[in-house]
């Protein structure tokens, strides 16, 4: 690409940065001080409008579970686009009814059933429905550290407060302690303890903070925008034992951790012993396409009073791309694959960790679900501005990571589940230097992306 390409191409970026500044929402962030277009990708590598390839280590924000242009995915979609690309929940629907069929399957629920929508937010948003109404009350249980959506419901229960758009609520929510436990009082405490310590605050919440009436308690397996915490064994069995002795059903949040990015099984909550009621899954289940979902026990399902249908739930291309997604997975056995390879990027970004100068305080998660706590080097002061300047760092690099945590200090490695090997090492190369460049005292003293820039 010669210099004269190089400055065109800039300047249309601008131009159109510029266009997104006048017609879209100030909320609506982007990433990067200089912002970038994907124009192109195949596998794990994208095309920027920079003209420069990168590493995909984000996953278009864990949407592109098994990587970008999948012929065996782009072919059913296209074959479903020429015979129709639209009906409605109001006609039958065999891609519809083909995936239900697994979702089901893989619930272990009683009598499930499955509703399709077009978002998580939306599923969230269902799910939140139909628990109140077979409830007849709206108070809710949650999570401190959580992330369900941004509607007006779903914004009600994330709590995180930069992602807490209102004050105003459909429901009476009651938060509480989560697995997050680098800056929790419990943080000292064993496993055991720990759990103990949790399951005694959720029992005196539930006595002493709500009427008694309580249609659901949502959770994530592994809190994805809260910086991947998950909690130790034993926890969400012990939640739902507590749920069971108060009639209260566990709705589980499988937006980001479904269909087996967590490397053990198409749903992250089982690997915990607990068959929730309720379940909600979207994101990578069509690799990126449109796509919601709730799985209820045909109980609580069925409980609402009216009507209901979902005009693009169900869509035969989304269909088509979500029941192609699973049988790629299936077929090249992905969970797997994600349960090998993210325990090496895991081992191997704990190693960088330990080199790290005090900069990194945890690396966690599980599975293709990484994240990678910064904070003030000596402390456990987070230190957001340095994570942002890894993101910029890193993407100088060659290499998209993501940005998250309660307090937005988390590097988030979430590859597809069809990363190699040997794009794990080279990504475990990237992260190495960020880190080390990162940890310069002109750097951290600096708190910013200055010294970072290429």
């Amino acid at each position: 690409m010669t210099n004269q390409t190089i400055t065109a191409t800039r300047n249309e970026q601008r131009s159109l940065r510029e266009r997104h500044a006048a017609v879209m929402p100030e909320w609506l962030s982007l990433y990067y001080e200089e912002p970038l277009e994907l124009l192109s990708a195949k596998g794990r590598t994208v095309l920027g409008s920079d003209g420069r390839a990168y590493l995909d280590c984000f996953g278009g924000l864990l949407a592109t579970m098994v990587g970008h242009a999948i012929p065996e995915i782009t072919e059913a979609i296209r074959r479903q686009s020429e015979r129709i690309l639209h009906s409605s929940t109001l006609y039958l629907l065999s891609g519809q009814v083909r995936l239900a069929e697994r979702l089901a399957a893989a619930s272990g629920m009683r009598d499930p059933r499955v509703f399709f929508v077009n978002s998580g937010t939306e599923a969230v948003e269902a799910a939140l429905l139909i628990a109140t109404a077979h409830a007849s009350s709206n108070q809710v249980l949650a999570l401190r550290g959580s992330y369900h959506g941004r509607s007006f419901g779903t914004v009600a229960t994330t709590g995180i407060r930069a992602w807490s758009a209102t004050g105003f609520s459909p429901l009476q929510v009651t938060y509480l302690h989560s697995g997050y436990r680098l800056r929790s009082p419990f943080r000292d405490l064993d496993d055991a303890r720990f759990i103990d310590a949790c399951m005694d605050e959720m029992r005196t919440m539930i006595e002493t903070s709500t009427s008694g009436r309580i249609a659901g308690m949502i959770v994530e397996p592994v809190q994805g925008a809260g910086g991947f915490a998950e909690p130790p064994a034993g926890f969400f069995a012990r939640t739902q034992e507590i749920l069971d002795d108060y009639g209260i059903p566990l709705i589980s949040d499988e937006v980001q951790t479904a269909w087996g990015r967590t490397g053990r099984g198409p749903f992250g909550i089982h690997a915990h012993g607990v068959r929730p009621q309720i379940m909600t899954l979207a994101k990578g289940i069509a690799n990126g396409l449109a796509v919601g979902a709730v799985v209820a026990e045909s109980e609580i399902m069925h409980s609402l009073p009216a009507h209901s249908i979902s005009t693009a739930g169900g869509n035969p291309v989304a269909m088509a791309a979500a029941n192609a997604t699973l049988d790629y997975i299936e077929d090249h056995d992905l969970i797997a694959h994600a349960d090998r390879v993210g325990s090496r990027l895991m081992e191997g970004l704990r190693a960088i960790a330990t080199e790290s100068s005090g900069l990194v305080a945890e690396v966690r998660g599980t599975g293709l679900m990484i994240g990678v706590e910064i904070v003030v080097p000596g402390t456990l002061d987070p230190a957001p501005e340095l994570a942002v300047a890894a993101v910029e760092r890193a993407r100088a690099l060659g290499l998209l990571i993501g940005r998250g945590g309660v307090y937005g200090n988390v590097l988030r490695v979430t590859p597809p589940m069809t990363i190699t090997t040997e794009e794990a090492e080279h990504a475990l190369e990237v992260l190495a230097e960020v880190l080390r460049t990162l940890g310069s005292p002109v750097v951290v003293a600096a708190g910013s992306a200055e010294g970072l820039r290429p």
